[in-house]
């Protein structure tokens, strides 16, 4: 294991937090690790009883260039992983789900990234009354066929969509269609 000699805080944000850690190696060297820390975030597979999921495709500044993906979004502070999937969901989607089935709970990039990604199918949607308001994003309904084959094409790319769609799409829980 790593011993942490120091620490440092080098930029406090909205939504990250990097430090700086000098850390011992098991050999006695030193070394420098840079890490991000994340709250979490939870992701969805919304699916309609016509056999689509409600993907979104917005306009990713990091990456200049817009992606079509599953509605996510980070965790508040204070709040449950379940609060903020029925609050992204009527945010991004203009939804609420009935029934909720967790899939995966994933590290992105573990590697100097803290946040952990909750997956969940979602099903027995409805309207939800704050409807899509989200700056920037457009519903994209695809059957899940459709979704499937955009993974296996690379139209899709983004880690979160990418393991929702196919778990969902191989059968993995007991909310995803068969």
């Amino acid at each position: 294991m790593e011993r942490p000699i120091r620490s440092r805080t080098v930029f406090e944000g909205r939504v990250v937090r990097v430090r700086v850690e000098e850390v011992a190696l098991p050999s006695g060297r030193t070394a420098t690790r840079e890490i991000v820390e994340h709250r979490g975030a939870v992701a969805m597979v919304p699916l309609t009883p016509a056999g689509e999921v409600l993907m979104v495709r917005q306009y990713r500044r990091a990456l200049d260039a817009w992606l079509l993906e599953l509605p996510a979004g980070t965790i508040e502070p204070g709040e449950d992983v379940t609060e903020c999937l029925q609050r992204e969901l009527a945010e991004e989607v203009g939804m609420q789900a009935g029934r909720i089935e967790h899939l995966i709970t994933f590290f992105p990039s573990p590697g100097f990234l803290t946040e952990r990604v909750h997956v969940y199918a979602c099903t027995d949607l409805r309207p939800h009354r704050l409807a899509a308001e989200e700056e920037g994003l457009e519903v994209v309904p695809l059957p899940l066929a459709e979704a499937r084959s955009r993974v296996d094409s690379g139209e899709i790319q983004d880690a979160k969509s990418v393991i929702g769609i196919l778990l969902v799409a191989e059968g993995h829980g007991r909310s995803a269609p068969r």
